[in-house]
């Protein structure tokens, strides 16, 4: 029976943090469909004024991420390669969140592995927490969630 895991990945600590844990869980690689995506979200104003040769060099920093997580499961895990997809959700979302549901939602994944940044409880309370939101709107998907050591 193959396993279909989603791994949501940025370029933060708790996403290294995740392909860690990954290459160091017991699992069998030949019964697991793994799928790596990053997902836009809408850019800051801040990001704008970055340039617009900034944004365009986006997609392909973060599918280099996305390939750099795949060879390491590749290599260290014994994965084939075929057995790993990689997607860039460019359509840009108005949060992460809601673009790694729409994408779970979309397709049919028995687990969704996210990495946990370390924050305050103020931070929490005025940015709110992805893993507890997918807990909350991913009822039939197991949540999966990784903290940084």
């Amino acid at each position: 029976m193959e396993n279909s895991l989603l791994i949501p990945l940025n370029d933060s600590e708790s996403s290294r943090a995740v392909v860690d844990f990954l290459v160091k869980m017991p699992f069998c690689p030949e019964d697991s469909r793994v799928t790596f995506i990053h997902v836009f979200r809408r850019p800051t104003s801040g990001e704008e004024l970055m340039g617009k040769k900034y944004m365009d060099e986006q997609p392909a920093k973060f599918f280099a991420l996305l390939e750099k997580a795949k060879q390491r499961l590749v290599a260290e895990k014994a994965f084939k390669s075929e057995q790993i997809d990689i997607q860039l959700v460019t359509d840009p979302f108005p949060s992460v969140t809601e673009g790694i549901i729409d994408f779970c939602n979309k397709g049919r994944y028995d687990m969704v592995v996210i990495g946990r940044k370390k924050m305050s409880k103020s931070e929490e309370f005025i940015l709110g927490d992805i893993s507890v939101k997918l807990v909350r709107s991913l009822n039939k998907t197991a949540i999966l969630v990784v903290k940084q050591r």
